[in-house]
């Protein structure tokens, strides 16, 4: 499918969207409609694959036949079904029963079933508890289909449930279910539900513009990013990773340069969107073996995984990359000074928990790895804690690039942010600074900046190719410079976006006005000598 269709299928989904959920709030209406494509995808995978499995076993129905093939087949081989089950699980790494599949829904939102409810809770719990191990358990959660905000009674709930079912059923009807489709479709929507979300967005939302900015750094060789993109890249980490669009953009930028990753690891502190994540990364196609997403609190290092004092046995990452709230207030303590991640630099302040947040990740860095995160520009020049982490930073040569992009850009914040790039290690001694505030460094819109794929380009390509000046765009500062303006790593101090005032030669100008005055009055003289001719008044 192409790119149009794709953004044509979101569209359709959006405005399906947007005229069902009523009084209801984006967030909460977001949860049911992505909910229902991940049942219509993982129905149709399940389905295709069953097809494969059972050959000309499979039933053939006719138009008129509504039920679904599988619970046909169910009902004719009792005996073979927990076999089938099993190869099932083996080869798609899950099972839904036949009466939760979405052709089954759809029929039942289409006839307006009153059971409609009750067998699409039974299917959610189904395919979180019984489907396939751990991949799915608690995946749907959060979804309350007793909600009143579905409606007051269980008859009024079964019957927006309907309408809400068979109008995406409707739209999606003409379109590939495809992972790659309906992965595109789903990030379209979750992009739509951020912007309606307004400031709760920056909890589960990179804007794709600056979440392929990090990708696009990260994928290129660290220590010769003109070398272009490496092929290979065993692990990489998202430690906020939100609904793990960031992670999947890394992945895209890798896959489509031919190159393999082994595993994609995201950690996510709120419930709804971790489950989100898991939604996502198995809508694209990916297998439960092939991501890891866990539900905890970052700060409190709470994965078990990430929690290895050992230096040894310690896990590092290709690839780091990271959005996360931006200045968060938190409760650092004596325990959390002696942690492994924080005890070369000190504590974040409770005001700002960015260096908090910037020194988890950079512990798991590889020595090989990129680490690019997006940060409120504060980090840039505060003092106190901050100075002292980031000094620190510094004089370990670990700070490689400081790009600064316009304000406007995220929906939960209208602040000017920046991108911190980092390495464990480098082989320049100097920092590179690109400042892309400037207007003609972006569009400008009525409520949100952008930036365009020639915006973006550049400041990748100002990255890969690391000039040493740019006039009013970018430059390579040493760390000496830096040192001298107190570890200080405002943007502006090294790159001014100003136009410098044309200088004026008084004297010239002088002498040019003496000139004019003289032909003035030379003029004037001719003149009034042509006026006495004809007998008129002189001026």
């Amino acid at each position: 499918m192409s790119t149009k269709e794709q953004q044509k299928l979101g569209k359709t989904l959006w405005d399906i969207a947007d005229q069902l959920r009523g009084a209801m709030n984006a967030d909460d209406f977001r949860d049911y409609m992505l909910s229902f494509l991940f049942l219509r995808y993982l129905s149709y995978n399940y389905e295709e694959s069953a097809k494969k499995e059972l050959g000309s076993d499979y039933p053939t129905l006719d138009g008129t036949d509504k039920r679904t093939p599988l619970s046909v087949w169910y009902a004719a081989n009792e005996t073979d079904v927990q076999e089938f089950e099993k190869q099932m699980r083996r080869k798609v790494h899950y099972v839904i029963q036949p009466q939760h599949l979405w052709s089954n829904i759809t029929e039942l939102a289409r006839t307006q079933n009153t059971e409609l409810l009750v067998t699409l809770e039974a299917g959610f719990r189904y395919i979180e508890n019984e489907s396939f191990e751990r991949a799915f358990q608690g995946l749907f959660s959060e979804i309350n289909l007793n909600s009143e905000k579905l409606g007051k009674t269980s008859p009024e709930r079964n019957k927006k449930l309907c309408t809400i079912i068979q109008k995406i059923a409707e739209g999606i009807a003409d379109f590939s279910a495809d992972s790659d489709t309906l992965g595109d479709a789903y990030e379209y929507l979750i992009g739509e539900f951020a912007a309606g979300s307004g400031k709760k967005a920056g909890e589960f939302y990179t804007p794709q513009q600056i979440s392929t900015i990090l990708s696009e750094i990260v994928v290129l060789d660290s220590q010769d990013p003109s070398s272009g993109k490496k092929k290979k890249f065993d692990k990489i980490l998202d430690f906020t990773c939100g609904s793990g669009s960031l992670l999947l953009n890394v992945r895209k930028r890798i896959k489509d340069n031919g190159g393999n990753i082994g595993k994609l690891y995201g950690q996510e502190k709120n419930i709804t969107t971790y489950n989100l994540a898991r939604m996502n990364m198995l809508l694209h196609g990916m297998k439960d073996t092939e991501f890891e997403i866990f539900h905890g609190d970052t700060l409190e290092n709470q994965w078990d995984l990430l929690n290895e004092p050992n230096p040894s046995k310690k896990i590092e990452f290709d690839a780091v990359v990271a959005n996360p709230p931006f200045s968060l207030r938190w409760e650092p303590n004596d325990t959390l000074a002696e942690d492994f991640r924080f005890k070369s630099y000190g504590l974040a302040p409770k005001s700002a928990a960015d260096f908090a947040f910037l020194l988890h990740g950079f512990h798991f860095l590889g020595t090989e790895g990129t680490m690019a995160i997006i940060l409120p520009h504060g980090v840039l020049f505060r003092g106190g804690a901050e100075e002292r982490i980031r000094t620190k930073l510094l004089k370990d040569n670990h700070i490689d690039t400081v790009i600064g992009l316009p304000s406007n850009l995220f929906y939960s914040t209208g602040i000017p942010v920046c991108i911190l790039v980092l390495k464990k290690c480098k082989k320049q001694d100097d920092v590179l600074f690109i400042n892309a505030t400037s207007e003609g460094n972006f569009d400008k819109g009525k409520r949100q900046n952008s930036l365009s794929e020639n915006h973006i380009s550049r400041i990748v390509d100002t990255y890969k190719y690391r000039p040493e000046h740019i006039e009013r765009y970018a430059r390579r500062v040493s760390l000496e410079e830096i040192e001298k303006n107190g570890y200080n790593l405002n943007i502006s101090r090294y790159v001014s976006t100003s136009i410098d005032e044309v200088q004026i030669d008084l004297k010239a100008v002088h002498a040019k006005l003496a000139l004019l005055n003289e032909s003035i009055l030379a003029n004037t003289e001719k003149h009034n000598e042509f006026l006495k001719e004809l007998g008129l008044p002189t001026i």
